[in-house]
């Protein structure tokens, strides 16, 4: 595909765009294909008015000069961070029918449960897993869910949780009364109970880096992640889940992606649903 340079607000050349999507590629491991040209431009032009600059070469000299300053705004603005509650409802189903089962007969004698949302955008995915486990599963259980992601801003919204009523008009009524509230604090908006955000801890991780945690999980939720990557950094990716779940776990990836070719360390158990082979 032809990039094609447009009449702009703010002049923004193919050579800027390279050198934008590089920085990208070098700290992310994110591929940007020629596609994203007017999106890089849609989402960084914000950045170029906030800064009083006069064209995206001058940005990217700005963001070579003041890294440390803006880089984080920088990765922010172009990370893509679309999802919903419950989106692909299979793989909450699934965790329903047949993981919590299975995890409540293998882990009865410790009665703790270790999930991982990883790329986990504004919240909604790891929220869903929260209340799918704690409807589920008994009481006296230690649940932990780990929520990371690489956008900052996204994780100081899903760690506060609250959301505008359109984002959850389409759930299920029962679900809104027991794990959703509406209060003054914002008449347009719903925040999420204090029982949810109890089990859930948001921390900032880029995958391409060291991981700092230690104990294994019993299941991983990585969705929609791996569609960004190269082949090489998708299976050094699947090994790197492989090697922190606990023998015959889970591991759920998105509607588009697959493990096919990438590692043979795991076994397709029911759509986009892996299980560890050893």
């Amino acid at each position: 595909m032809a990039i094609v340079e447009k009449d702009r607000e703010f002049h923004f050349s193919v050579e800027n765009f390279n050198f934008l999507r590089q920085m990208s590629n070098a700290h992310s491991g994110i591929q940007v294909p020629d596609e994203r040209f007017d999106m890089f431009y849609s989402r960084l032009v914000k950045r170029v008015r906030k800064l009083g600059l006069n064209n995206f070469s001058e940005y990217c000299d700005y963001l070579v000069n003041n890294h440390a300053d803006e880089f984080t705004n920088f990765i922010n603005a172009i990370t893509t961070n679309l999802t919903s509650f419950f989106r692909e409802k299979h793989h909450f189903d699934y965790l329903r029918d047949v993981v919590i089962p299975d995890l409540l007969i293998r882990n009865a004698a410790t009665k703790k449960i270790r999930i991982w949302s990883a790329g986990c955008s504004t919240g909604e995915e790891p929220y869903s897993l929260a209340m799918t486990l704690l409807e589920n599963v008994p009481a006296n259980w230690d649940i932990r869910i780990l929520a990371t992601d690489l956008d900052t801003q996204v994780l100081q919204f899903a760690a506060d949780g609250v959301y505008p009523e359109d984002r959850v008009a389409e759930l299920p009524i029962e679900i809104l009364k027991r794990w959703f509230m509406k209060g003054k604090f914002s008449p347009e908006n719903v925040r999420v109970k204090a029982e949810l955000q109890a089990i859930i801890q948001f921390k900032h991780l880029n995958l391409m880096e060291e991981w700092p945690m230690k104990t294994p999980f019993d299941v991983i939720f990585c969705r929609n992640v791996l569609i960004y990557f190269n082949r090489e950094t998708k299976s050094r990716l699947a090994k790197r889940y492989a090697q922190l779940l606990v023998s015959k776990s889970w591991l759920f990836i998105g509607h588009s992606e697959s493990l096919n070719h990438l590692t043979s360390e795991f076994e397709l158990v029911a759509t986009t649903s892996y299980m560890k082979n050893t």
